[in-house]
C-alpha cells in the first residue's frame, strides 16, 4: 500500500492555510482533494482531475536516472499551464501500438484489443483473440523493439507507442519521439509485487476511458489472490525449493526480493535462496547450487522443459538433484500459443492470482483437490 503519511501532511497544511472552509462556509473533504489511484504498484501514479489524469512512472528500468509524468487529456479538457511541459496525450485512445506482450492482457481484459494496430514480433502473442485480429492483417508486425520499423510506425500513426526501456540509454526512445510519435514509457516489468504487476492494468484503463472497468476487474484479482493466501495461512513452510536451471555455464537463482519468490512465499515454501537480498537474479556455478539445493524437495524448472527425459538431455548432472530422482519437477513456461509464444510470459503479471494457485496446488495439493494447472507442468 501507498504510504498515507505524506498525504496527511498535506492535507493538514491545506486545511491551515485555508482556515479550514469552502467557499467561506462549506468545510473541505478529504475526497475533494485528487487522490493516487495506485494501491499497490510502486512505480506507477494515477491522480485524476476534473477533464485529466496526472500519470507518473517512476524506476522505469534499474538505475534509473529519471522518472516521467503524462496528462492524460480529455476532449475540450482545459489542463493547467503548470503541466504544459509535459507529454500530453489525448484520450481515450483510438489506437495504439504496444511492444510486450505483458500488455496484451490487460487490452483484452478492457475489451479495448481492436484498438491495437502494431506489435514488435507478433509470432510472440499466443493469445486467440489478438492472434485472430493479426492473421487478418489488423495488427501490423512493427519489427523488434530494440528496432522498431520506424516506417512502418509513422505510416500507422497510431494515437500512442507503449513502451519500456532497458536503461538510461535508450536511442529507440529518442527515435520515435523525434519522428514526432507520442510515447508513453511503461514500467509493469519492474515491478517485484505480484499484485503490483497486474495493477498496471489501471493504466490501460486510464488510456482508454475504462478506469471503472479497469478497477473492477482488478479488485476481483486482489479478491482471489487473498483468498489463495488464506487457504495457506496456517500452513507452515515446510517445503524446501530450488528455482531456475543452468543458462550456457551459469545458474541464475532468483533473489530473495523478487516477484518469483514473493511468490513461493506467499504459497507457504521454503525458497532456499529467500534470504539472497535483492531483486532480479544472481550467477551461481552448477556445484553451488547443487551443494545447497541436492535434497530440496521441489524443483522449479525455468526453460520450456516438458519431461524428465528432455531435462537429463540439457544436462546429464541434473539428474544428481533429489526432486529430479523423486519426479517432483514442475516447469511453468512449457505451454505455447499456436506461433510459439509463451502463455506464462504473456498473462502470469496480469494474473498473480492463477500463478499463486498453480503453486499451491503444487506445494499443498490438499487444499486445491479439483483445481487444474493454468501454466504448471508436472515433468514426468
Amino acid at each position: 500500500m501507498k504510504h498515507l503519511f505524506p498525504k496527511f501532511i498535506f492535507i493538514t497544511s491545506f486545511f491551515l492555510l485555508t482556515g479550514c472552509k469552502k467557499n467561506e462556509n462549506e468545510a473541505i473533504t478529504t475526497s475533494e482533494i485528487p487522490q493516487n489511484s495506485i494501491e499497490y504498484a510502486s512505480g506507477l501514479s494515477i491522480v485524476k482531475h476534473e477533464g485529466y489524469s496526472i500519470v507518473t512512472v517512476s524506476n522505469p528500468w534499474p538505475n534509473a536516472d529519471k522518472n516521467f509524468k503524462y496528462i492524460l487529456k480529455e476532449k475540450d479538457a482545459e489542463v493547467p499551464d503548470s503541466l504544459h511541459s509535459y507529454t500530453t496525450i489525448k484520450v481515450p485512445l483510438e489506437s495504439v501500438v504496444v511492444t510486450s506482450t505483458t500488455n496484451i492482457p490487460f487490452l483484452e481484459m478492457l475489451d479495448v484489443e481492436n484498438k491495437l494496430t502494431g506489435f514488435p514480433h507478433t509470432d510472440y502473442i499466443s493469445s486467440e483473440k489478438t492472434r485472430d485480429l493479426i492473421d487478418k492483417g489488423s495488427v501490423k508486425n512493427v519489427g523488434q523493439n530494440e528496432k522498431l520499423n520506424m516506417e512502418q510506425l509513422i505510416e500507422l500513426s497510431p494515437d500512442l507507442i507503449v513502451t519500456f526501456g532497458v536503461d538510461n540509454n535508450n536511442p529507440m526512445l529518442d527515435n520515435l519521439k523525434k519522428s514526432g510519435l507520442s510515447v508513453l514509457i511503461q514500467a509493469d516489468w519492474m515491478e517485484q509485487s505480484p499484485l503490483g504487476k497486474a495493477e498496471w492494468i489501471k493504466l490501460y484503463g486510464a488510456l482508454f476511458g475504462k478506469e471503472d472497468k479497469a478497477k473492477e476487474l482488478f479488485d476481483k484479482i486482489v479478491t482471489s489472490y487473498n483468498q489463495a493466501l488464506k487457504l495457506v495461512a496456517d500452513k507452515p513452510a515446510a517445503s524446501t525449493v530450488l528455482y531456475g536451471s543452468m543458462y550456457e555455464d551459469v545458474w541464475y537463482v532468483a533473489k530473495g526480493n523478487s516477484w518469483v519468490a514473493q511468490f513461493l512465499k506467499d504459497a507457504k515454501t521454503n525458497y532456499l535462496w529467500s534470504d539472497l537480498k535483492g531483486t532480479g537474479s544472481q550467477g551461481l556455478s552448477f556445484e553451488k547450487v547443487l551443494d545447497k539445493a541436492k535434497t530440496a524437495n521441489f524443483w522449479i524448472v525455468s526453460g520450456s522443459f516438458r519431461t524428465l527425459d528432455e531435462l537429463q538431455k540439457a544436462n546429464p548432472h541434473y539428474a544428481e538433484f533429489d526432486a529430479f530422482a523423486n519426479k517432483s519437477v514442475y516447469c511453468l513456461e512449457s505451454k505455447f500459443g499456436a506461433t510459439g509464444g509463451t502463455i506464462y510470459y504473456e498473462v502470469s503479471p496480469s494474473r498473480p492470482d492463477l500463478v499463486l494457485k498453480d503453486y499451491i496446488k503444487i506445494f499443498h495439493p490438499d487444499l486445491l483437490p479439483g483445481y487444474e494447472f493454468t501454466f504448471a507442468t508436472k515433468l514426468n
